[in-house]
């Protein structure tokens, strides 16, 4: 029987996530979504719709292929399955998009889609171009938790959880948006994909784990696990089964080397303070000289950028022995911050401190500031209209009482 998965729900504050069983609203025309589900699970949803189950294999097999190979939505299209069962197939399933509520293009290329799930929750993506990549930032959760005080979407109150299908979807639509239909390995402008979207990715660990290994099986997308980065701010009980359930490259995300002040700009580091996190990031699976970790580093001005900043990272990733590159990030404004971005000749002195050591530290050049598409910007448009609509109407309230 095919059920809905409890998903794990994170708990804010200085508290672990714990699983807590979520009944998600059916869709409203009782169709099972199969995108998002493991072979097993499609195979199983054609048996629980009462198909023969050797039928349900094939079948089963034949839709996997038009799902993530030829990208397909319409049954109608498969042209190896009967016609006669097309509508079979569509009373009973659907193959999902996320709906695009606003789709921006920003001056350097950078696009960001806003999209809308069928329980009309809101949530974002967005797709990078480069000479010789092309970057898919994927979101995780709507809303975040962990309430980084440098990140836009920090200041969200987390509503869920994405499921599979959710995060899968975002890849599907992108690719759809690209025209990069059937699959193939070469050509593509969708190379590389990074978990570094809306949320923590490890406070969603099955869901993040379940999309990602569709997104890497050989017979669908094919994206190899290389070409896939999952980005945290330090959730240290699930790093290594991150390593060996997913096996994907590991970027964390720093920001400073000192307790004082990574408590206050990543409160996660109250719970798992910089050494405990830095031995995990040691020990984590696959981590070498070949597959480096990423260490993400936001550059704010007079508070973290200091030459003995530079100096005490470069102590922490030798003392740790850490196959590591840094990426250095000009902080992105966003209306309200409590921060500055620190100047370029400040952020060169620190890079220079840090490449001196034998230690890369790239500055990452912002993309998509002119429609908040850069790092640490991502919150849904939807949530700031709903917001100015409150403000509107309580002070409506407030007149008419007089």
């Amino acid at each position: 029987m095919l059920t809905e998965p409890a998903l794990s729900m994170p708990i804010p504050g200085q508290f672990d996530p714990v699983p807590v069983p979520r009944t998600m609203a059916p869709r409203s025309d009782g169709r099972i979504d199969l995108l998002g589900l493991s072979k097993m699970d499609l195979r199983m949803a054609l048996e629980t719709s009462q198909l023969e189950p050797k039928q349900a294999k094939l079948r089963g097999k034949q839709l996997w292929h038009w799902i993530y190979n030829r990208g397909v939505t319409d049954f109608a299209a498969m042209t190896d399955i009967s016609k006669t069962m097309h509508p079979w197939l569509e009373q009973r399933f659907v193959i999902s998009r996320p709906e695009v509520v606003e789709a921006q293009v920003s001056t350097d290329g950078t696009r960001k889609w806003l999209l809308r799930s069928d329980d009309a929750q809101d949530y974002e993506m967005v797709f990078i171009p480069d000479a010789d990549r092309g970057t898919l930032c994927v979101s995780s959760q709507v809303g975040c938790t962990l309430n980084c005080r440098f990140c836009h979407t920090g200041t969200m109150k987390l509503v869920r959880n994405l499921t599979a299908g959710e995060i899968v979807g975002q890849v599907m639509l992108a690719r759809d948006a690209l025209g990069e239909w059937p699959s193939s390995p070469e050509g593509r402008m969708l190379t590389n994909i990074v978990m570094m979207g809306m949320g923590e990715p490890l406070y969603n660990f099955d869901s993040v784990r379940d999309a990602l290994r569709l997104v890497m099986d050989g017979d669908g997308l094919a994206l190899s696990k290389r070409r896939i980065t999952l980005s945290t701010s330090g959730v240290v009980p699930m790093m290594a089964r991150a390593g060996e359930e997913i096996g994907v490259n590991l970027a964390v995300s720093l920001h400073a080397v000192t307790k004082e002040v990574r408590d206050e700009i990543v409160p996660l580091n109250r719970k798992y303070g910089i050494d405990e996190l830095l031995q995990a990031c040691a020990d984590y699976p696959g981590a070498n000289n070949a597959r480096r970790i990423t260490f993400e580093y936001v550059m704010l001005r007079d508070k973290n950028d200091s030459d003995a900043d530079a100096r005490e990272l470069v102590r922490l990733l030798r003392h740790y022995k850490l196959p590591a590159k840094v990426n250095l990030i000009p902080f992105n404004p966003w209306p309200g911050a409590p921060y500055e971005c620190s100047t370029p000749e400040r952020i060169r002195a620190f890079s220079n401190i840090i490449f001196e050591a034998g230690i890369s530290a790239p500055t990452r050049t912002p993309r998509g500031r002119d429609i908040d598409a850069a790092c640490g910007q991502l919150k849904t448009a939807s949530e700031r209209k709903s917001r100015a609509e409150m403000d509107r109407e309580a002070e409506a309230k407030m007149v008419a009482l007089g």
